[in-house]
């Protein structure tokens, strides 16, 4: 008997709540989104639009840091999207017209690739660190171990 009075608090929050989620699946589907459907809507567009913020922000101090270690001019052109690019490729002496395979769906993921690996070079780190790109968390680690390593 005393294993069901410890079970009775967790069944009951458990039957509240898939009494809460059936009330509120049915008027997910309305025409018309509800006062609190478009706050939630709004509040998840918010938090998106702060945490992309967040990583232009650090992509681009990570990339102007790095043009500045590495004496590259126009360090700037790290806020300005376009020119990020013609930054990264004058970074790694690329040639500037690699700016048109960016633009190519799979082979602007391995040029990008190519051009860390070039970046990584750049700053006398092991080219490898360009490949860990392809790895989603590592991908916001790079720039910033590029930039702000010794």
């Amino acid at each position: 008997m005393q294993k069901w009075s410890r079970l009775k608090l967790p069944l009951a929050a458990l039957a509240i709540l898939s009494s809460l989620t059936l009330l509120t699946a049915v008027p997910l589907f309305a025409d018309q989104p509800s006062g609190v459907q478009a706050a939630a809507l709004g509040g998840v567009f918010l938090i998106f639009f702060i945490l992309v913020v967040a990583v232009y922000v650090y992509f681009s101090l990570a990339l102007k840091t790095i043009a500045e270690k590495t004496n590259t001019e126009n360090g700037w052109w790290a806020w300005v999207p376009i020119l990020q690019v013609i930054l990264m490729l004058n970074i790694a002496k690329k040639p500037v017209w690699w700016i048109i395979l960016f633009f190519i769906p799979l082979v602007g993921a391995v040029f990008a690739i190519i051009v860390w690996m070039a970046i990584a070079e750049a700053r006398n780190k092991p080219n490898w660190w360009g490949i860990l790109l392809i790895i989603p968390v590592f991908g916001l680690i790079v720039p910033g171990y590029l930039a702000w390593s010794d």
